[in-house]
């Protein structure tokens, strides 16, 4: 014990970065309560580690805290230290940071820390959420490429999780878009996960994005994470698109802290027979802006100033994610095959115009040729 004091000493513990860490470490404890005693006591941080056991515990700290408080674990907060002088592109921002973003102070439960990788200031741009299934349809990962990718080029910077599926592919849409993209993790800030996306990560940050998460380093792979990770990057957006989901999925639950943030929340329409659409669906039903081209995301946000355009030109282009009728006739081919004389008919398109859409389709890999029609690919 007394090895713990005397290091601590050494690292001066009333030094700015060991308190917030000290803070951040101590059991379900956050900003809504950190800010509550600050107000009412007129504390700062350091009062938090000079209160006596007996003023910590009227306060309303219990037994866990108080001896978190008192005796801080002295060693992980030195490992975070450590990881932090480890690059000179890493960071650590408290709430109290003037480049702490003011969006997601905003929220209730905004983290009390966020360590990250990157260029900081970028957390300040005007973010777009793109979040969705881990294992999408093809046409699903065109969507989400597609509309990272041109909405970037409009002025929106694209947040999303890392994870497999829409999130990667709306972080590469960004990046192919030469734009900033916000990866928010749901482990430590040293554990990239999942690992097949190292090299995205890289790219990310090569591309002048940021990496960050609230999970100091050395912090593990915990369930339970990856939702409260979520409402970071709601807090951080202006507005989430979900792109595919199913109905019980950790994307409505991105949406749902959207709602709560009092954010908008935009979703893409598909077949009703894909499951991966039916949330998506779902939240359209609850008050979801349904789109199909970035014009319709745009035009909620009027007050703001877009690359008009990018914004016009993809109003009016047609391509698999548009409101034309290209975009109905994909959602005219089923997943099951669909003969051509029923996509025609359903797609108001000549059969002529049909079959050189879809050759046009089936090189991009969204349907495929099949005896008695075509089917649309993705799952089932």
């Amino acid at each position: 014990m007394q090895q713990d004091v005397d290091l601590a000493k050494r690292l001066n513990k009333t030094d700015e970065l060991f308190a917030w860490l000290h803070l951040a470490s101590i059991p379900k404890f956050g900003a809504a309560s950190y800010a509550k005693i600050c107000k009412k006591l007129q504390w700062n941080i350091s009062d938090f580690f000079t209160a006596t056991q007996a003023e910590l515990i009227g306060i309303g700290f219990n037994p866990v805290q108080v001896e978190a408080i008192l005796h801080p674990n002295v060693e992980l907060i030195q490992q975070s230290i450590q990881w932090l002088n480890g690059d000179n592109n890493r960071f650590v921002l408290n709430l109290e940071d003037s480049v702490y973003p003011l969006l997601l102070k905003e929220i209730s439960s905004p983290p009390i820390l966020l360590f990250g990788y990157g260029d900081q200031n970028k957390l300040a741009n005007l973010q777009m959420a793109i979040v969705g299934s881990r294992n999408p349809s093809i046409s699903g990962k065109e969507y989400a490429k597609s509309f990272a990718h041109d909405l970037s080029q409009c002025g929106w910077t694209i947040t999303s999780g890392l994870a497999l599926g829409i999130d990667g592919f709306s972080h590469e849409g960004a990046i192919q878009a030469k734009g900033p993209t916000i990866a928010v993790l749901g482990t430590g800030i040293d554990n990239i996960y999942p690992r097949k996306h190292r090299k995205l990560a890289e790219d990310i940050i090569a591309g002048g994005g940021v990496i960050i998460s609230e999970f100091a380093p050395l912090t593990p792979v915990l369930p339970e994470n990856f939702p409260r990770r979520n409402r970071i990057i709601s807090g951080l957006s202006r507005g989430t698109l979900i792109v595919e989901a199913a109905l019980k999925s950790g994307s409505l639950i991105t949406a749902r802290y959207a709602t709560e943030q009092n954010r908008e929340v935009f979703a893409i329409p598909g077949n009703i027979n894909n499951p991966l659409t039916k949330g998506c669906h779902y939240l359209i039903q609850q008050g979801a802006k349904l789109v199909t081209c970035i014009a319709d995301i745009n035009e909620e946000f009027s007050e703001l100033e877009f690359n008009i355009d990018v914004t016009n030109s993809n109003k009016t282009k047609k391509n698999s994610i548009e409101c034309l009728a290209t975009d109905l006739l994909l959602d005219s081919v089923d997943f099951e095959a669909t003969p051509l004389d029923i996509v025609a008919e359903r797609s108001g398109m000549t059969v002529s115009e049909v079959m050189s859409q879809l050759l046009e389709y089936e090189l991009r890999g969204l349907v495929t040729a099949v005896p008695g029609g075509y089917i649309k690919l993705g799952e089932k």
